[in-house]
């Protein structure tokens, strides 16, 4: 029985060894398969099919799919092509205004008799914050500014104090055009004073010149690493002739002169070109077709955007889509008039005027800019008396109603303001609900 009880023993131990010896070869082969392996990553074989997913159902996994890259020892993607590139985008404001005009009951509110000087900052309180959204932020200055040496006076051959350009710019404005028809009001002299307190601020200035070489000069404002090249021109001086020893005091509308000009900024390698153009027929809402040619004809050429101004009332705009040679199409902008921004006409939508916001965009990666959005803000200049002495502010018009920040108006007020408010609006839509189709460049 002993012997049986050995025997059984020996059987068992032998059992168990040779297990042990069978892993430790199972162990020597090459692994071909283990149900603890990390999943292989299969080849990119182009094809759409999926073998483990045959029907539609969307299943996760945390498995790498067969284009994922594959992690280095460390788990940093070892595949340089993982990241698609990014286009680096830069984006910029526009921003315009139109008249900034000054008749004489303007004055007598703005003047601090213990201070002995004008304060026009008034007129802009509102809308500075609109206006320092924008990275160019230009305005039409349709009056010199010699300054009393010369003598104030309104309609129909201006000047105004000086201070009026301290309150441009305290607004937000930086860039200050002055070609238009009352430019010559107070003759080259009045164009000298009037550039030299605008350049002392620092604002930059387009549109009547000292000299030659300050009419000829290149003006391009950058802003976020985007150039803008910048010209100015007016129709006409109400009949003031040029200085004959200075026929460019005022750039002139010159269509080949322009083009010229235009080409000019381009070989100076700017990304987009605003021309300010004074241009149209006074009190009248929709452009004449003069107007609408040479605005167009200036895009075909290589213009982006024009901001118009001469009608003391708003026109409306229009985009513009530009077959370039490359077979791309590029788009330009028409504001045909921004009406009065401040002045003291009123009735019939005199007393209104506009803030275009247009979104600028450059591609750094290509060197393409764009024009992105196109905002219009409606303005209203609210005008009060107190003590027999009228006080000006400019209103951007659709907040203040939200707001109700409008003080001393009657209801027929109200009404009135909202009617020109849907005019407005009206005039806004009525050339910008389809871009106008350019059929040829004149690149």
């Amino acid at each position: 029985m002993r012997i049986v009880r050995l025997l059984g023993l020996a059987l068992i131990i032998f059992t168990i060894l040779s297990g042990c010896m069978n892993g430790a070869l199972e162990s020597d082969k090459p692994n071909e398969s283990k149900v603890n392996d990390p999943p292989i990553t299969q080849p990119d074989t182009g094809s759409d099919a999926n073998p483990s997913n045959s029907d539609d159902t969307s299943t996760e996994s945390d498995s790498p799919s067969p284009d994922s890259p594959s992690p280095d020892s460390e788990g940093n993607d070892t595949n340089d092509d993982a990241t698609p590139s990014v286009d680096k985008v830069t984006d910029a404001v526009w921003m315009a205004a139109g008249d900034v005009m000054m008749h004489m009951p303007q004055l007598p509110g703005a003047y601090d008799s213990k201070k002995n000087r004008y304060n026009f900052n008034p007129f802009f309180t509102q809308v500075k914050p609109i206006l320092d959204q924008g990275d160019w932020t230009l305005v039409n200055l349709e009056t010199p500014i010699a300054g009393k040496s010369l003598g104030y006076s309104g309609f129909p051959r201006f000047n105004a104090p000086t201070e009026l350009a301290d309150a441009v710019k305290y607004a937000g404005f930086d860039i200050v055009t002055n070609a238009n028809n009352h430019a010559m009001d107070r003759g080259a002299k009045g164009i000298e004073l009037t550039l030299e307190k605008l350049q002392k601020l620092g604002l930059v200035t387009k549109g009547t010149a000292r000299s030659r070489i300050e009419a000829n000069a290149l003006t391009i404002v950058e802003r976020k690493g985007i150039r803008m090249g910048l010209l100015a021109y007016t129709y006409g001086t109400n009949g003031i002739a040029l200085p004959v020893k200075k026929p460019y005091a005022v750039s002139m509308i010159d269509e080949a002169a322009m083009i010229h000009d235009i080409a000019q900024l381009k070989k100076a390698g700017v990304d987009f070109i605003t021309i300010s153009l004074h241009f149209g027929t006074e009190y009248q809402t929709a452009p004449n077709d003069k107007q609408k040619t040479l605005a167009r004809k200036l895009i075909a050429a290589g213009a982006d955007i024009i901001a118009g101004s001469h009608p003391h009332v708003v026109q409306p705009y229009e985009t513009v889509e530009v077959p370039e040679p490359d077979g791309s199409t590029r788009r330009g902008l028409i504001i045909y008039s921004m009406g009065n921004f401040i002045s003291n006409q009123r009735g019939d939508t005199k007393d209104y005027g506009v803030i275009f916001k247009v979104d600028i965009h450059k591609n750094v990666s290509s060197g393409i800019t764009s024009i992105g959005d196109v905002e219009p803000i409606p303005t209203w200049v609210q005008r009060s008396k107190v003590n027999n002495v009228y006080h000006y502010t400019i209103v951007p018009i659709e907040q203040a109603l939200i707001s109700n920040s409008l003080i001393d108006l009657t209801e027929n007020d109200y009404a009135s303001i909202n009617q020109n408010i849907t005019i407005l609006k009206q005039r806004f839509a009525s050339m910008s609900a389809e871009p106008y189709i350019l059929q040829e460049s004149l690149n």
